[in-house]
Parts: C-alpha cells; sequence; structure tokens
C-alpha cells in the first residue's frame, strides 16, 4: 500500500532527476570506477594465490572467472551496473555486494565481509583448506 506522502515523495525524486540528469550518470562512472579497481584488485591477489593453490583467475570484458580443476568448478565475480552491486556466483550460491564508502569497500550486507574476504572464504570451502588471498 502506497501512502499519499510516499507518493508525493517518489513524484519529487523524480522530478528531482530529470531536473538534474547529471546525477545519475555521475553515480554510473563512480560505481564503475569502484568496480573496476574492486575486480582488478581482486585479480591480483588471485593470480599471487593461484601459485600455492589449485584454481586459474581469469579477468575478461568486465567479469572475473576463477576455474578450478579438482573438485571441478567455475565461479564468476561481476558487477551489475543497474543495481549498482557487485556479484559472485560461487558453487551453487549467488552472493550480492554493495558500494560502502566508510570501509571503501564492496560489502556483503548478510555477512559483512568484503569482496576479497568472501571470495577467499568460498575458495578456501571449495579446496578443503585455508585459502588466503
Amino acid at each position: 500500500m502506497t501512502t499519499r506522502a510516499g507518493s508525493c515523495l517518489s513524484l519529487l525524486i523524480l522530478e528531482e532527476d530529470r531536473r538534474n540528469p547529471i546525477a545519475p550518470m555521475k553515480e554510473e562512472l563512480e560505481f564503475k570506477h569502484h568496480a573496476e579497481d574492486a575486480l582488478d584488485r581482486l585479480y591480483r591477489a588471485l593470480s599471487d594465490a593461484a601459485d600455492d593453490y589449485d584454481f586459474e583467475p581469469e579477468l575478461e570484458t568486465g567479469a572475473l572467472r576463477i576455474e578450478f580443476e579438482h573438485p571441478r568448478a567455475k565461479f564468476v565475480v561481476s558487477p551489475n551496473a543497474p543495481a549498482r552491486q557487485i556479484w559472485v556466483s560461487a558453487r551453487s550460491r549467488s552472493f550480492k555486494l554493495d558500494w560502502d564508502p566508510v570501509e571503501s569497500a564492496f560489502i556483503h550486507n548478510d555477512t559483512g565481509l568484503t569482496l576479497m574476504e568472501l571470495v577467499a572464504e568460498r575458495i578456501s570451502k571449495q579446496l578443503g583448506k585455508e585459502v588466503s588471498l
């Protein structure tokens, strides 16, 4: 049920967006910058760790793939620009992380883990041993 006050607020926000078309573009550019930086840092950490563990990271066309030989699996880490989130698909689970300006990191709201911590945890579960990134 939408209240009249809620409807008026929605209309004001929509009207503000029409008057300031640059704001959504600025938010999108900031998200892309943060996402690219986070994926690049994660890829470098994974590349360094890949020699010690049994997986292979690949960063291509804005998405990061992590492939495992034993047990066979593939994780995908990718930005979702419309939602302003980074999505992690690991085994049969999916995680959505939001940008936290205070932490300067993408954070999974349910667990409080950063992107790096979440991926390290998922890789550790996949390989059955502790993995540090």
